[in-house]
């Protein structure tokens, strides 16, 4: 009886074998097609939405508010050296510097995606589920932009923009899935120094004036 038992198990085993055999056979002639990689009709892709968007939010500034910026830096940098602290002029003009590139360069665009496993943001950085903590959305020059937090202690923020307003229905409806949304986001230390910032500087942008064609009668 065990004999049997176990000549019984060997056969088993083997017909288990060869139907493996054959499923993977298949499969792999099913991803090959004429010497390329395909996916099954009964796998799917691993993207769940894609959407592109420049990198950060652009509003483009007029000389004005260069000037206003330089004319501060003039001003910080007298100050500076009439105390004879000449060493803290240098990151003044590193900041001044900084601000000038980003007001007149426009940001390129970017391709985000969210996967089964997290958020690919430009660069090819992933967000894993398991390290974000929750999302909120903010609107900053005129943008929708998606704020992705990690868990503590460090409450890293990636800032995503958000193309329209379809695709932000439905990078909604995405990430609610994974991570809690906060309706009404917390005014953090930084949120208020950019809101008080933004109300002492000029807000004047570099627009250019249309002319229209002459009319003829």
């Amino acid at each position: 009886m065990g004999v049997f038992s176990f000549k019984k198990s060997i056969y088993l085993y083997c017909a288990f074998s060869i139907v493996k055999t054959s499923s993977l056979t298949q499969r792999n002639k099913a991803r090959t097609i004429n010497g390329t990689y395909t996916l099954m009709e009964n796998e799917h892709d691993q993207t769940l939405l894609s959407w592109s968007a420049p990198l950060r939010p652009f509003k483009k500034r007029s000389p004005v508010v260069i000037r206003f910026f330089l004319a501060v830096a003039l001003l910080l940098s007298a100050i500076i050296f009439f105390f004879g602290d000449a060493v803290t002029i240098l990151p003044i003009w590193a900041v001044l510097f900084l601000f000038y590139i980003f007001a007149i360069t426009p940001p390129p665009q970017v391709e985000n995606r969210v996967t089964m496993f997290g958020v690919e943001t430009s660069g090819g950085i992933m967000l894993r589920w398991d390290a974000l903590s929750h999302y909120y959305f903010i609107d900053r020059f005129g943008y929708t932009v998606c704020v992705l937090v990690t868990h503590g202690p460090y409450f890293a923020h990636t800032y995503l923009v958000v193309s329209d307003e379809q695709t932000k229905t439905q990078l909604n409806s995405v990430l609610s899935k994974h991570l809690m949304f906060m309706a009404k986001p917390p005014i953090t230390l930084t949120d208020k120094l950019i809101g008080l910032f933004s109300k002492i500087v000029p807000d004047v942008e570099d627009k250019k004036v249309e002319t229209q064609a002459p009319v003829q009668i």
